[in-house]
């Protein structure tokens, strides 16, 4: 296997997306009404206005004007630490990306860095094979687990077994792909603003992946110099990695070295917060205390209402009774259009948690809820870390085979580093199964909207477990909240919404909407 670059597409943008961003700057003082991209060009005068507001707006800071212009690209061969890494850490984009859990891998399709050479390369080479035979194995091995699993959900089907093999199919790549390493390449539609654009040209040589960061980025930014060069040349210098906090940081805490592994200080660290998880995806670290009485007031003041005349327990009732605020039971989320729900902005949460790569790469693309994600291999302690799905864990055989192919995926990664590999190279060779401890924050309004999606048993089993852990915390300390919060079939319950499974075809197989918090489980 060799480098492949990687594959950009401009499919579609914004015409005259620089003289837009500036028509639309003129337009904010201009007596005249609404100025157009093509009134910027029409006289000598006019292109001398328009260049001289674009230098101030830029040099002030003043970039909702860029905002305007998009770009819709598509991307291929690109690893997909590249995009949870990059691509997905931050708000400002829309991605539509292959499914690893139900979209089998092929072979030999992982991001090779083109710098490798000599042991290095080898040792890469050897590893991402060995993970990709792992995984193709362990997808046989599950099968009959899986196949009996599915049958004791869907007892009907089991009359009929070759009629589900399909989704049967599916649920073993599903498990499987804990095995995979994060240089697996994938591809995806790429939707992004033009300031988000400028963004991504200054901060490509960030932490983690720089190198390919600067591969696609530079392919990107060249796309749209295609179609006007005067977009791109008002954008600023990438930073360098040198000049970047996180680099700065490692520099002077280590002082021998920035883009060093330090197993040691990562032992450290997980120590620490995984003593504190006691083994739960989850936990509730801060949150708004008055928190029920915030939400009851919020209601309040968009009705104009004293508290005399609508007390707290009927102000949270009204914008959380799925029976009374229907806006929670639709899938269209149009909760942050109104502006009773927009009350929930107010209330806030703070959670630690512990989950896979894989798991994470589903969980950042809740967008409003963010979180403060890490360099990856500062996490690395040497030692083999990963995280097992129900299902393994519920055969002895399943685990014994997984837990040996996961050392031996360690000890690949760990012979890599030895042999000169740097922390950026050996990320992409950690699985899937890699966990990922950081902190997230949100507000109720869109956790609410998470919670509701992510306890669905069709979700990502870790966000599913994660959300349980939350909710369960959220009971215990404002119960007057948590109450209102289930599964989507319970809320559309509540709202008296047919079918209650808005699934369809992909119905869990349960009745959700009879069970308790406290009796959601799952296996599959």
């Amino acid at each position: 296997m060799e480098h492949q670059k990687p594959i950009v597409q401009l499919l579609d943008a914004t015409r005259e997306p620089f003289n837009l961003a500036i028509a639309s700057a003129r337009t904010c003082y201009s007596s005249k009404g609404i100025l157009l991209p093509e009134d910027m060009i029409r006289t000598e005068k006019s292109l001398e206005i328009r260049d001289k507001v674009a230098k101030s707006t830029k040099k002030a800071g003043h970039l909702t004007t860029r905002q305007h212009p998009h770009f819709i690209f598509t991307l291929d061969k690109v690893s997909r630490q590249f995009v949870w890494s990059f691509l997905h850490s931050h708000p400002y984009y829309n991605s539509e990306q292959v499914s690893q859990r139900y979209v089998e891998v092929k072979k030999e399709n992982y991001y090779i860095p083109p710098t490798l050479t000599g042991k290095q390369k080898e040792f890469y080479l050897e590893a991402v094979e060995s993970a990709s035979n792992a995984y193709f194995e362990f997808v046989e091995l599950l099968h009959p687990f899986i196949q009996d699993e599915y049958f004791l959900v869907y007892k009907a089907r089991a009359n009929y077994p070759e009629k589900w093999q399909q989704p049967i199919k599916k649920k073993c790549l599903e498990v499987a792909r804990y095995l995979l390493p994060l240089g697996t390449y994938t591809y995806l539609y790429h939707s992004v603003n033009g300031l988000t654009l400028h963004r991504y040209h200054r901060l490509m040589n960030s932490f983690d992946v720089p190198e390919e960061q600067r591969l696609v980025v530079e392919e990107m930014i060249e796309k749209v110099k295609e179609i006007d060069p005067l977009y791109v040349e008002e954008m600023d210098d990438p930073i360098p990695l040198e000049e970047t906090a996180e680099y700065k940081f490692f520099k002077e805490f280590y002082q021998d070295g920035a883009n060093e592994y330090r197993p040691e200080a990562a032992k450290n660290f997980v120590r620490e917060f995984d003593e504190d998880m006691d083994n739960r995806y989850s936990r509730l670290v801060s949150y708004s205390s008055n928190g029920p009485e915030v939400l009851a007031s919020s209601v309040r003041a968009v009705l104009g209402l004293s508290k005399n005349s609508l007390n707290n327990e009927e102000a949270i009732r009204l914008v959380m009774d799925p029976s009374k605020n229907k806006h929670l039971t639709s899938t269209l989320n149009e909760t942050t259009m109104s502006p009773l729900s927009r009350a929930m902005f107010n209330v806030h949460y703070s959670f630690k948690k512990r989950i896979s790569h894989s798991a994470d790469s589903q969980d950042q693309r809740h967008r409003m809820v963010p979180g403060s994600r890490p360099v990856l291999m500062s996490q690395y302690t040497g030692m083999p870390d990963y995280i097992v799905p129900k299902v393994v864990l519920k055969y002895p055989q399943l685990e014994e085979t997984y837990r040996r192919r996961m050392d031996g995926i360690f000890k690949s990664l760990n012979r890599f580093i030895e042999a000169g590999g740097s922390p950026e190279h050996a990320s992409y060779l950690l699985p899937n199964a890699f966990p990922v401890r950081f902190y997230e924050s949100g507000d109720l309004l869109n956790l609410h909207h998470k919670w509701r999606a992510r306890t669905c048993y069709n979700a990502q089993e870790e966000i599913f477990q994660a959300s349980i852990n939350e909710l369960v915390d959220l009971t215990k300390v404002q119960p007057e909240i948590a109450k209102w919060i289930k599964a989507p079939c319970w809320i559309r319950l509540q709202g008296d919404i047919k079918p209650y499974c808005p699934e369809g075809d992909h119905y869990c197989g349960t009745q959700v909407w009879k069970r308790e918090l406290d009796e959601y489980d799952r296996t599959l």
